[in-house]
């Protein structure tokens, strides 16, 4: 059973620093893509990263391109979300999931599958 677990999330001042992790269970995360989106309740689901499974390129949403950044550690089945320069707009649950690229209207996008339950970041002032 593919199973993510995110983790890593809490309080933070405005300018600081969060590093999330994204731990997987039932399956080698070797084989898969998997990337990081954010959901604020009333607010549509923002896909933020994708690092790939056979090269480590990533994608980044403009949103966080240059304060955020991916990272991937196979041994240890896990990938991660280094986030710095936090704003308050980054106020959001984070979750981690397969993702894919795909083309809606002639934009790229990405979809992400198979979540954990998120975990909750705070920005504060």
């Amino acid at each position: 059973q593919v199973q993510l677990v995110e983790s890593g999330g809490g309080l933070v001042q405005r300018g600081g620093s969060l590093r999330l992790s994204c731990a997987a269970s039932g399956f080698n995360l070797d084989y898969y893509d998997i990337g990081w989106f954010r959901h604020i309740p009333g607010k549509v689901r923002e896909g933020l990263t994708c690092i790939s499974s056979s090269d480590g390129s990533t994608y980044y949403a403009d949103s966080v391109k240059g304060r955020f950044t991916t990272s991937r550690d196979n041994a240890k089945n896990t990938v991660y979300l280094q986030m710095n320069s936090l704003k308050f707009e980054d106020t959001a649950a984070y979750y981690c999931g397969v993702c894919r690229a795909t083309m809606n209207d002639g934009y790229l996008e990405y979809e992400y599958d198979h979540w954990g339950q998120g975990t909750q970041v705070i920005v504060s002032s």
